[in-house]
């Protein structure tokens, strides 16, 4: 059976190495790392036989790094004897991960193949394996339980979107699914759906509860120079009124930027901080903001001194860099937040919230239902399709008593839901204590 999922892995891996290839010549993506996706442990990573156990957290990219920080930091607290070691599976997760927790503590996720897997169980022993949301990969979970890893999956989610997969692939390989999932010690859901979706692919009943979505603990980043920087700026040129669109995909630029226009003809001192979700598409973002003729700033070119940096009103700041539109949201008039006026699922709402700003999103957000939908039921959101965005941007920079309430109910919204932080780690904390009492 794990035969031949491996088989089929390679197949499927084998068929797409034309779209590999090029996205590592296009876009330089997949390249960083891939000597470790292959089995090749850091050196770093290496501890001396018979020395520190370890515990293992997988968490795929940049959200999945924040909101597994506090139980990182618990973990690392609570069993100061063992090492911490967290693995991503993107470049932008890779680059946080190692800014919070040290890169000689960080690397790539193998490959789900047991030689790529197997060498890194030997040089880290983990006594726990953390996985962060819904990474259920066959082989490793095998692998890991195999080595006498305990297994727990945090803050897990079965979308709308994953949901027809998970079914599918039951259908097709049944026992290897329920064997998969029978590897893992303990399921901690988001919500009374997410366990129940579990339940229904095939994991323990018993062995799922529910924890809440850990984003909710997550607490705001401390401000890097260019929040203060544009503050100051956006003060001195008189541009008070900041639209601030985060996490936007293709074929989403264009419509905010419409609606941006139609902005200006009442704010003319205005300012868009747009910042696409994927840092190759800086370049074409910015080839676009020019072609419609907006006046543009970029990230990557601004200047901190205040004695060589230029005024910014009127026109498009694009953020073409990473790890700082959550900290700039604090800087909002609106917030937009994007991947969701296109059929792309939606993403995380969370952070404008930290903030106490109002928060405008479309009507595509399935990866995020039960925030959006919670936020919605407390008028903490507004959600919006194409035709209305210009409507709406326009009505809540007019009204700022609208403005206030939305920025209110958003962050009374999100600390009425805190808590999953401390849920969690007592469960792993009792999930590793009982993996460390002898046999």
């Amino acid at each position: 059976m794990y035969a031949l999922y491996s088989a089929l892995l390679t197949f499927f891996l084998a068929l797409t190495l034309p779209y590999w290839l090029l996205q590592m010549m296009r876009h330089g993506k997949y390249r960083a790392g891939l000597r470790q996706r292959f089995g090749a442990v850091p050196p770093a990573l290496s501890a001396p036989p018979g020395r520190q156990p370890s515990i293992w957290v997988h968490a795929v990219s940049v959200g999945e790094v924040v909101a597994s920080s506090a139980v990182v930091r618990a973990l690392k607290e609570n069993f100061p004897s063992h090492r911490v070691f967290v693995s991503t599976t993107t470049s932008t997760g890779q680059k946080l991960a190692a800014q919070r927790f040290g890169a000689e503590n960080v690397f790539y996720f193998p490959l789900d193949f047991s030689f790529a897997i197997q060498p890194y169980l030997d040089a880290l022993r983990p006594e726990l394996v953390v996985v962060a949301e819904t990474e259920f990969w066959p082989n490793f979970l095998r692998l890991a339980k195999r080595s006498g890893a305990r297994i727990a999956v945090i803050n897990c989610r079965i979308s709308d979107r994953s949901l027809p997969g998970y079914k599918r692939f039951r259908f097709w390989l049944p026992r290897l699914l329920q064997e998969t999932l029978e590897n893992v010690d303990i399921f901690l859901a988001q919500t009374g759906e997410d366990r129940q979706r579990l339940v229904e692919i095939g994991a323990p009943e018993a062995r799922v509860t529910v924890a809440g979505n850990l984003k909710f603990d997550v607490a705001p980043p401390p401000l890097p120079p260019i929040v203060a920087s544009l503050r100051d700026c956006f003060l001195n040129s008189g541009a008070a009124t900041l639209l601030v669109c985060g996490s936007t995909l293709p074929d989403e630029e264009g419509s905010l930027l419409s609606a941006f226009r139609n902005l200006l003809a009442t704010y003319p001192t205005a300012v868009m901080i747009l910042a696409p979700r994927h840092p190759e598409r800086f370049a074409e973002v910015a080839e676009l903001v020019q072609r419609l003729g907006f006046r543009m700033w970029r990230r990557s070119q601004w200047a901190l001194d205040p004695h060589h940096r230029e005024a910014v009103a009127g026109g498009v700041f694009l953020l073409d860099s990473i790890g700082e539109l959550a900290a700039l949201y604090s800087l909002a008039t609106v917030a937009f937040v994007g991947g969701s006026l296109v059929p792309r699922g939606g993403h995380n709402i969370l952070e404008p919230a930290l903030y106490g700003v109002p928060i405008v999103t479309g009507n595509h957000y399935e990866n995020f239902r039960d925030v959006v939908n919670f936020f919605a039921s407390r008028n903490a959101v507004r959600i919006v399709g194409l035709a209305e965005l210009p409507l709406v941007f326009m009505e809540l920079m007019e009204n700022q008593s609208e403005r206030e309430t939305l920025g209110r109910n958003a962050l009374a919204a999100l600390q009425s839901q805190r808590g999953a932080t401390d849920r969690t780690i007592a469960a792993l904390l009792q999930l590793l204590q009982r993996s460390s009492v002898p046999s």
